[in-house]
């Protein structure tokens, strides 16, 4: 359990976990060179994971986000324009990595 500052104030940590997701998709834009078959392979999420958590994230508090509007908020432009400029061909190896792990959220819901 993490420590409690001296005033557990709830706002604020909803400011900072904020802040840390702000900073996370904005690195994530960034690192286009990062492919999410090698996030999933090393991490177990990926950028789809992401925007998947950040729809359900919405619809428990009542707003209606599209795959697509919630991938285009963590992707910075439309999924598939990302595609188009920055996914690669997996290799042999991280596919077979990835089709030996365990299910994966994101990808178990296209």
């Amino acid at each position: 359990m993490p420590e409690q500052t001296q005033s557990h104030d709830p706002a604020l940590t909803l400011e900072l976990e904020a802040a840390a997701f702000r900073r996370l998709v904005a690195h994530l834009r960034e690192r286009t060179d990062v492919q999410n078959i090698d996030l999933m392979n090393l991490a177990g999420f990926c950028r789809n994971c992401l925007s998947l958590w950040y729809q359900e994230a919405a619809a428990e508090r009542g707003v209606t986000l599209s795959k697509n509007q919630s991938r285009e908020i963590v992707y910075g432009m439309p999924y598939a324009e990302w595609q188009q400029r920055y996914q690669t061909e997996a290799s042999p190896e991280a596919r077979t990595r990835f089709d030996a792990s365990v299910p994966h959220e994101a990808t178990d819901k296209r």
